[in-house]
């Protein structure tokens, strides 16, 4: 339910910011609106009575208005492809206790390597040498030299995973609880044990601080985080060669040289058509840019993708594919390649952006709407960067100012005229 005061009061009581950061931080511009925004009730007449989830229904409302605060994380585990919309309860709670399980066993795992693991405590300095000598830390045992090659590369990266989760959504009040930090340090270990091709890397913090918030059990964020990982892993990946996210800055590059030629150019002109200065967005979702409330609004609405464009999209409904959940389950069961067999029913259970892929034949994986979003940006930003960027220290210090100044669901309006403008103008693959 909406009450007379739905807004920022209200946000405030589900994200309260601790008294002495209030100054600090970004202005939140979303707010909660009655009768647009996807409500508990709302929610709940979407499902049937076997639990089936009606989810054109809900992309719908989400792109009106996003998500109430009261269930963003029951909803974000189906959009991120936890669930099948159209399995039932039953088959939910049975997957659900299967997960936790496993998560269970990975943690101890974990903790019979490292005992402070699911101690409520977490460390941020380093608990072996180089070479796998322990080193004695207070509330954490190594009892042995180590010695295998993956233990060894785990156990040197934990400190680092706690010296970033202090430092994460420090003006929370939710994190001034040490159990709270602790959890999200479990998170995040567990999670670079089992993925130990990516491991951690910083960024991954901002990426899993929302999880850890918004869903009280352990093993439930950290499935959320992990399928949000599917998406993301390859922006974490970096060599002595290469960025995770090079090939997403590539067609940035690709996007801007198309739809504003005269930008790209003086982009390269001062050595910036690499587009290394949108690492960060691309890297963290915008995290840095946004409040905490509006970061969280803009991911969500990323999975959705109806024909017209509707002023509330986001990314992670603006994005949706109903197939992502057998993606995930058996890689090779499920593909969007009969696009001519789907009905219009079937394509509502599509979000906007990837809807209009679908229509258009574009199969380019790296076409995220996080580059079109940074693609907007730099739109807003062009006459400043033409005028007065005479250098690549310019264009970051135009970015710069973004902080703060930004409105999510303008900035989704955009990119989706910045995907029709491109689509339009590029050959298709």
């Amino acid at each position: 339910m909406f009450g007379k005061k739905a807004g920022t009061e209200e946000l405030e009581a589900f994200y309260p910011i601790r008294p002495e950061c209030v100054a600090e931080i970004p202005k939140t511009r979303f707010k909660p609106r009655a009768g647009k925004t996807l409500s508990a009730r709302r929610w709940q007449a979407a499902f049937s009575e076997t639990g089936c989830l009606d989810i054109a229904k809900v992309l719908r409302r989400i792109q009106r208005g996003g998500i109430h605060p009261s269930i963003k994380g029951l909803v974000w585990e189906f959009l991120l492809g936890c669930y099948n919309p159209n399995s039932t309860l039953e088959d939910r709670n049975q997957l659900r206790q299967q997960r936790r399980e496993r998560y269970s066993m990975w943690k101890t795992e974990c903790r019979n390597m490292v005992s402070v693991i699911g101690s409520g405590n977490f460390i941020t300095t380093p608990i072996i040498t180089d070479d796998g000598q322990p080193i004695e830390v207070e509330g954490c045992r190594v009892t042995s030299a180590v010695s295998d090659k993956k233990v060894a590369q785990w156990m040197l990266i934990l400190h680092q995973i706690g010296l970033d989760v202090v430092r994460t959504d420090r003006a929370l009040a939710f994190y001034e609880d040490k159990a709270n930090q602790a959890k999200l340090w479990d998170v995040l270990s567990i999670y670079s044990w089992v993925d130990d091709d990516i491991g951690y890397v910083q960024g991954m913090n901002d990426i899993c601080s929302p999880m850890v918030i918004l869903l009280e059990n352990e093993a439930d964020a950290f499935w959320c985080f992990e399928r949000a990982m599917r998406r993301l892993r390859e922006n974490f990946r970096c060599s002595t060669t290469s960025i995770g996210v090079q090939s997403q800055l590539g067609t940035l590059s690709q996007v801007i040289k198309t739809v504003d030629p005269q930008l790209h150019k003086h982009l390269e002109d001062l050595d910036g058509g690499e587009y290394l200065f949108a690492f960060r967005m691309l890297m963290v979702l915008f995290r840095r840019e946004f409040s905490f409330v509006d970061a969280l609004y803009l991911w969500e609405v990323r999975g959705k993708i109806p024909f017209i464009s509707s002023k509330s999209d986001v990314m992670w409904a603006m994005e949706y594919n109903p197939n992502i959940f057998w993606s995930y389950e058996q890689p090779d069961g499920a593909s969007d390649s009969n696009y001519g067999q789907l009905n219009q029913k079937m394509l509502k259970q599509y979000g906007k952006f990837q809807r209009k892929n679908l229509e258009t034949g574009y199969a380019d994986k790296n076409n995220a709407l996080a580059v079109f979003l940074v693609a907007s940006v730099l739109e807003t930003k062009n006459k400043q960067i033409l005028k007065e960027a005479k250098g690549l220290d310019d264009v970051v210090s135009i970015l710069g100012d973004i902080t703060g100044n930004l409105d999510a669901k303008k900035a989704c309006q955009e990119a989706l005229k910045l995907q029709n403008k491109y689509l339009k103008k590029a050959k298709r693959p």
